[in-house]
């Protein structure tokens, strides 16, 4: 395993764990606040709840961009690396194509990563945000 491989785990890692402590927190103050509202959601609790939904789908458009073009990216290094390796493995030089297998285990990571991102940074912030607005 190369070292970049670890460091993209470990941000996944890190990235699903405050994840799934903030989504719930962030479900549960909705919640509360759509009960509280009743059959009449005032003004402000009108607006959150239409945010809410607008930032579900901006994040889910977010996340399906990074990974495209992270693994566009990752795709057009492999493409302009592989006639090289593939020459070098016919002479008997192994490294470059070894070298593109590590980088293959790497592109999967760096994909889910991508896209793990911009639901990850929304649910956080929200989860930060509301519970700053109920401790007022």
């Amino acid at each position: 395993m190369t070292q970049k491989y670890r460091t993209i785990t470990a941000q996944i890692a890190t990235k699903s764990l405050e994840l799934s402590i903030a989504a719930p927190q962030v479900v549960a103050q909705r919640m509360a606040q759509m009960g509280a509202a009743g059959m009449m959601p005032s003004a402000a609790d009108q607006r959150e709840f239409a945010q809410m939904g607008h930032e579900k789908v901006q994040a889910f458009f977010e996340s399906w961009t990074a990974m495209w073009s992270t693994s566009i990216r990752s795709q057009m290094q492999f493409a302009k690396r592989l006639p090289g390796a593939t020459i070098s493995a016919a002479f008997g030089k192994t490294a470059p194509a070894v070298s593109m297998i590590h980088e293959l285990s790497n592109t999967g990571a760096s994909v889910m990563a991508a896209g793990l991102t911009p639901v990850h940074a929304k649910a956080v912030s929200n989860a930060k945000r509301l519970r700053t607005r109920k401790a007022r």
